[in-house]
């Protein structure tokens, strides 16, 4: 069993900052793709930022220049450190990752998400 726990959400200012933390446990041989989506009321989910098990990221372009996405592939953790945040940032965000399991196999996971509110 694989389970993807996120952290680090909360209710923040315009202009302040906020980072989330992904932590995937259980029988994973490896992960190779991860990313964080994200979910406001109402909308569809969408797609934050990507990360591969090379390192190379992309962006959803509203938020170019204020998020950083990373990983810590010894840990089978990642990040996004989200920067300059505005009210339209408010949403859950998901983690995701495409994993390889002990087993073989090889599938996505989603964490429950975590609440992002930007507001004054």
């Amino acid at each position: 069993q694989v389970q993807l726990v996120e952290s680090g959400g909360g209710l923040v200012q315009p202009g302040g900052s906020l980072r989330l933390s992904c932590t995937a446990s259980g029988s994973i041989w490896s992960i190779t793709d991860m990313g964080w989506y994200r979910q406001a009321p109402g909308n569809q989910r969408e797609l934050v930022a990507v990360i591969t098990n090379g390192g190379r990221t992309v962006y959803e372009d509203s938020v170019k220049g204020r998020f950083t996405i990373s990983r810590d592939t010894a840990k089978n953790m990642m990040y996004l450190e989200m920067n300059a945040l505005k009210p339209e940032d408010t949403a859950v965000y998901y983690c995701n990752a495409e994993l390889i399991f002990t087993t073989g196999d090889r599938g996505r996971s989603w964490g429950q998400g975590t609440q992002v509110t930007v507001s004054s």
